[in-house]
């Protein structure tokens, strides 16, 4: 017998022996952790705690029954707290859940915020108008007019073009939505905080969003 059959029995004899896959369940979230419950805590400002009361149930249901994740009010603490439960699918839904509870907290409705839970490539991103331009007085009174415009109609124009939304709270600014989307509507806010007239950066945007639904 040649060294080549030799060779080719061995082969056979080991192929005939090769154990079966093992099939393993996927990890849930409690097992990942070693059975550690991991824990989230959102503060709750004061002018969100009424809107939080009025809410409650909506966003409670989608955290407790779809999320798979334990919440509740600390009332003493003033903050809203989330822990993960044995039947917690995903560990990344802890996660998900707090970015949708803060999310709320800076001024999101819940209809928009809840986009987070179910969507992975949403993120909100904040800023003020004092990283883009030092204002005082009556500057910064007129810009955050400008940002807004006539009955929010600018604010609704870079929020309908670029599929974000966007909160206006005071000197801060929260836009959410996707990463591309987040970056066109700061650069029009941006414009419109150093002065640009809203007819201007309208424009822009319709040749942007033009772009961006071409590229989709």
């Amino acid at each position: 017998m040649s060294s080549m059959e030799i060779e080719k029995v061995s082969l056979e004899t080991n192929v005939g022996s090769i154990p079966v896959k093992p099939k393993f369940e996927p990890l849930k979230a409690h097992e990942m952790s070693d059975g550690r419950v991991q824990f989230r805590k959102v503060s709750v400002p004061p002018h969100r705690y009424t809107p939080l009361k009025k809410a409650w149930m909506e966003i409670y249901t989608p955290i407790y029954e779809q999320m798979k994740i334990d919440i509740r009010m600390n009332l003493k603490a003033r903050k809203v707290e989330l822990k993960t439960r044995s039947d917690t699918p995903d560990v990344s839904n802890l996660q998900k859940s707090a970015d949708f509870v803060h999310a709320f907290m800076l001024g999101f409705d819940v209809i928009d915020a809840i986009a987070l839970l179910r969507m992975d490539e949403l993120y909100v991103d904040s800023f003020e108008i004092k990283d883009v331009k030092t204002l005082r007085g009556e500057h910064l009174s007129r810009a955050i007019g400008r940002l807004s415009g006539k009955g929010g109609k600018t604010k609704f124009a870079i929020e309908n073009s670029t599929r974000t939304r966007i909160v206006i709270a005071d000197t801060k600014i929260h836009i959410l939505g996707s990463f591309t989307n987040i970056k066109v509507a700061r650069d029009s806010l941006c414009s419109l905080i150093l002065g640009s007239p809203a007819g201007k950066v309208y424009s822009k945007l319709r040749a942007v969003s033009a772009r961006l639904a071409e590229r989709f």
